[in-house]
C-alpha cells in the first residue's frame, strides 16, 4: 500500500476525531493543532491499528507527533 492510500485511509479515520473541523496536512499535530488528550490517542490509535492490522508500540507513540509523521510510520509497517 502506498502513502497516499495509507494517507486517505487514515483521513478517513481521523474525521470524527477532529472535533474542531482543522485542515489536516502533513504538519498537523495531534497535541497542539487538534487538542487530543491521551483517551482521544488511545482511542484513535486503536482504530489505527485495526484499520491496518498492525501494532503501534507505545514508544513509536511518543515519537509520533504529527499527521505526516503517522501516515509515514504506518505506511512503513505494511507488510512487516
Amino acid at each position: 500500500m502506498d502513502r497516499a492510500e495509507v494517507d486517505s485511509r487514515i483521513r478517513t479515520i481521523i474525521e470524527p476525531f477532529n472535533k474542531k473541523s482543522m485542515k489536516i496536512t502533513d504538519a498537523t499535530s495531534f497535541a497542539g493543532d487538534l487538542e487530543f488528550d491521551s483517551l482521544t490517542v488511545m482511542d484513535f490509535v486503536a482504530a489505527i491499528e485495526d484499520e491496518f492490522d498492525i501494532i503501534i508500540s507505545m514508544n513509536q507513540q511518543a515519537e509520533i507527533e504529527t499527521y505526516g509523521q503517522l501516515v509515514d510510520a504506518v505506511t512503513g509497517m505494511q507488510g512487516k
